[in-house]
């Protein structure tokens, strides 16, 4: 009897169901530090790394205003404000600000994800936000895989509220409510990254999903993106092919769109922006699918852009910066990511550092902020030339990242 038994629970525990519950891999989290912490860094040695607000929801984007608050967006929840953010006491206001559009919290990716500022915004206020409006119930949704409808919207700051908010790019149909990203370069021009993981849509150029968009300040189409006047396509499209994209940014010399993207497992890529470029998904891809068969035949094609960074295994790429400040000389030009985890392993995320040549060749790459073992959600350069830090998980945090005062 104990023999058949013990048979029974060995045969339970391999079964499917109890697979399903079985907690995902990870690793404990300690508690963050309540006093700056140093870390040696190669090139540049010592770093600071200070706690400057924690205990908000969960975060997906910060932005800077021009005196040095920052703005934070909280996913399925709004917009909340560290005020003095670059200062020795920061403050984190308790009540959202007035005038985001608001939608359900019960599902984090429906609402307001990424935010940025137009580069006149002293002048008109401008501040764009990525929004996924939840789509009408149809019977068939997944609970893994909550189906929305992407928007751009524009908004005036005003006083410490936002107002006049309009849609300046609405999607035609649903799709799954993934990441997002907005980001408006020096000449006021818009980027905008959209995912497609699931499905062909990445390769449908009639729809906005899993592409790499491109608008005038006011919504308008450039007249020099790759599909205008192409019967059939977007004309807002400037590449496609992207998976799911959760990071986007302009190279400050070049004026060069970068965008980061997840792979399924492993595969993820930092990816050069070229008009009119496919990337390949889904019909190409480094990675595999979650049980480790492969997620493509070949990584790349003929007729696709290659990434100019892959990571194998998945770092679960986010945010994107070129560091361009000076309290941080030997970092001058180099590309960090926000990384969730390490290699399918939760609780293992940490900064990407990625060093390139003059042709963006990768040179050698770094990862900061491992021992804290959070998930990096953005990253974003302050005023005062340092680096600011979002994680998103186990704490909701935003760091800050400065040099050491070393003997």
């Amino acid at each position: 009897m104990k023999k058949a038994i013990m048979l029974a629970a060995a045969a339970l525990l391999g079964s499917p169901a109890a697979a399903q519950q079985a907690p995902p891999p990870g690793i404990a989290t300690p508690v963050l530090p309540d006093t700056p912490q140093v870390y040696d860094t190669a090139e540049q040695h010592g770093i600071e790394v200070t706690v400057l607000a924690q205990g908000f929801a969960r975060p997906f984007a910060m932005e800077f205003l021009p005196n040095g608050d920052m703005l934070i967006t909280e996913r399925g929840v709004g917009l909340r404000m560290l005020r003095g953010a670059t200062g020795d006491n920061p403050v984190l206001e308790p009540v959202a600000i007035a005038g985001v559009p608001e939608a359900s919290p019960d599902v984090a990716q429906f609402g307001v994800q990424d935010i940025a500022l137009h580069p006149d915004f002293a002048e008109n206020g401008w501040i764009y936000f990525t929004f996924n409006a939840p789509a009408a119930a149809t019977g068939e949704e997944q609970p893994q895989r909550p189906q929305g409808m992407f928007r751009l919207l524009r908004g005036r700051w005003d006083g410490g509220q936002v107002t006049d908010v309009e849609t300046l790019l609405e999607a035609d149909s649903a799709s799954y409510a993934g990441g997002s990203r907005v980001h408006v370069d020096a000449t006021g021009m818009v980027w905008v990254s959209t995912g497609a993981p699931f499905g062909p849509e990445a390769q449908d150029l009639s729809n906005v999903y899993g592409k790499v968009l491109r608008l005038n300040a006011d919504g308008s189409i450039p007249a020099d993106n790759p599909f205008v006047g192409q019967v059939g396509a977007n004309p807002a499209i400037y590449t496609y092919g992207h998976r799911d994209q959760h990071g986007l940014t302009v190279h400050p010399e070049t004026g060069q769109a970068w965008s980061v993207e997840h792979g399924p497992n492993g595969g993820d890529e930092a990816n050069l922006i070229e008009p009119g470029g496919n990337y390949g998904w889904p019909v190409y891809s480094f990675g595999r699918e979650y049980d480790g068969s492969d997620a493509a035949a070949l990584p790349f094609g003929p007729d696709t852009v290659e990434p100019r960074v892959v990571w194998l295994p998945s770092i679960a790429p986010s945010g994107l910066l070129f560091y361009t400040g000076d309290q941080f000389p030997a970092w001058q030009g180099n590309l960090f990511i926000g990384s969730a985890r390490w290699g399918e392993i939760n609780h293992t995320g940490s900064l990407q550092r990625v060093v390139f040549n003059e042709d963006f060749g990768e040179l050698r790459r770094e990862a900061l902020l491992q021992p804290l073992h959070h998930r990096v959600r953005d990253v974003v350069q302050g005023p005062d030339g340092n680096i600011y830090v979002l994680s998103d998980g186990p704490t909701h945090a935003v760091l800050r990242i400065s040099p050491a005062e070393l003997d």
